[in-house]
């Protein structure tokens, strides 16, 4: 593909969305499904169709999982080239997929290969990149309800006639910036596609609908894809035996704060004994991981990870604007704090002044005697 072949300047020849799904070794990645979900939102908006990109050998089952949960369409790639991720292929492919097709959106998930192809795509397609994007919005009503919500603007300030006239139906990406401690919305109105890369955990995924799966439509479009096109040879996958966190999948997540800073120890050794009572995991803010308290998997926040749990327990967390963002969906948030004017408490359904080494003891005896006394009621 060369740039006398595709002009996209002209954007009123570009339609759809389009999702590419990352697939390793024949298996979805929890972030496609997530994506579609969400794009299926910005189709609608669009009024026009929602696609997925699907490259890989022997994938084409994989398409109508996609297509339940909101996909229209999945365009499928197969070749025994595409079996290991390599940039030059992928980067090939899709390319050549949107100069072909010209659609109006394309999103990737911001994982290692995600953050790796969406760049190179963008600079071979000659158009804007919004990486590690948490809120995307089409429609500007709906932009400015999000604004409302998240921003300190006033109405005059945020000028929804104003937004209307010059990025009406531009895609809006919002990402944190200044190392959370903002956050930035980025149109990219010359060109097209507009293109995003999306953090893992922060859309909503829909439910399956198995009649939508059954009617998704999967387009095998011719593509040439030679030896001679790939620059890198995989020999070898290694997989990392190490155990890592798994906050996203977690339906309890505890986690602990500066206000473990009197006794580092013994406030992680709090907080994991509590999630283990619970079932959950432990978590932490960024002061825990950056103080070299946690390992940064820990991460719960705009610059970690975005969690909704059904139970958060936040222990002498303040309540960050970054860290508030990252869980305030869950489905319920308890928080502990000696500071009774802590942000925390503004998102907390329940909330507890006091000394969280005092607190979480009396919490994990008393969850501890109510779940005995369920065991004991269920054995009876």
């Amino acid at each position: 593909m060369s740039k006398l072949q595709f002009q996209n300047t002209n954007t009123d020849e570009f339609h759809g969305v389009w999702v590419y799904c990352e697939q390793r070794r024949g298996s979805l990645m929890s972030t496609d499904l997530e994506l579609i979900s969400e794009g299926r939102k910005l189709a609608d908006e669009l009024h026009t169709e929602l696609c997925g990109v699907l490259l890989g050998d022997g994938v084409e089952h994989l398409a109508k999982e996609l297509g339940g949960y909101g996909a229209d369409r999945i365009y499928v790639c197969e070749s025994p080239l595409l079996y290991d991720y390599t940039t030059d292929a992928h980067t090939k492919l899709i390319c050549d997929l949107v100069a072909q097709y010209k659609p109006e959106i394309l999103l990737f998930g911001a994982t290692n290969i995600g953050r790796d192809l969406a760049p190179r795509c963008a600079a071979r397609l000659h158009t804007g990149l919004c990486a590690d994007c948490t809120h995307l919005d089409v429609d500007v009503a709906t932009y400015v309800d999000f604004l409302r919500g998240n921003s300190t603007l006033d109405e005059k300030g945020i000028g929804e006639d104003k937004l209307h006239e010059k990025f009406g139906h531009d895609l809006k990406m919002t990402r944190p910036a200044f190392g959370g401690h903002l956050m930035a919305t980025i149109v990219c109105p010359r060109f097209r596609p507009a293109m995003a890369t999306v953090r893992p955990g922060v859309m909503t995924r829909a439910p399956f609908d198995a009649d939508r799966a059954a009617k998704t439509e999967i387009v095998r479009p011719a593509f040439t894809l030679a030896e001679d096109d790939i620059r890198t040879e995989v020999v070898e996958v290694v997989k990392a035996a190490r155990e890592m966190v798994d906050l996203l999948g977690a339906d309890v997540i505890v986690s602990v704060g500066r206000g473990i800073a009197a006794d580092v120890e013994r406030g992680i050794a709090l907080g994991q004994e509590l999630a283990d009572v619970l079932g959950g995991v432990l978590g932490g803010s960024r002061v825990s991981i950056d103080s070299g308290w946690l390992s940064a998997d820990h991460q719960v926040g705009q610059t970690g990870k975005t969690v909704h749990p059904k139970l958060y327990i936040a222990l002498g967390i303040s309540g960050a604007i970054q860290h508030k963002a990252g869980m305030q969906d869950s489905g319920c948030i308890i928080a502990v704090n000696k500071n009774p004017s802590a942000p925390i408490f503004e998102i907390a359904d329940y909330g507890i002044t006091g000394d969280l080494f005092k607190v979480a003891p009396m919490m994990i005896e008393q969850f501890r005697a109510a779940r005995e006394a369920k065991a004991l009621t269920h054995n009876g």
